[in-house]
């Protein structure tokens, strides 16, 4: 299987602007941003989708969560921000491995999509 874009950010192979970064995952910022603030948290370890991580994933999965909240606190996010984990085409999943989307900046609406 080829390397997804996401791997080859995470080995260096192509560049990213890189807002945070540790051992278990990377945060960059999108290249089609949909928000003023349009970040990526990204699991280092190849995760394909929601739908298919397992038990063994759950602390990474924590993770990138808490990673959403250190970012926002950083980036002073306190007006609000969303978070969105796309599964599968059908949810405009263009890349299959797994990422969360950190939004904020602009007023959301309801119900997304």
């Amino acid at each position: 299987m080829a390397k997804t874009i996401f791997q080859k950010i995470i080995d260096r192979e192509i560049p990213a602007k890189i807002e945070y970064e540790d051992e278990h995952c990377i945060v960059i910022h999108d290249i089609d941003p949909k928000a003023p603030v349009h970040l990526l948290i990204i699991p280092k370890r190849l995760i394909v989708r929601v739908s298919e991580a397992s038990a063994a994933d759950q602390s990474v999965l924590g993770h990138l969560l808490v990673v959403a909240g250190v970012v926002a606190k950083k980036l002073k996010l306190a007006e609000g921000f969303r978070l969105v984990v796309n599964n599968g085409p059908h949810a405009s999943e263009a890349v299959p491995h797994l990422h969360v989307h950190l939004l904020a900046r602009r007023q959301m609406t309801w119900p997304p999509g």
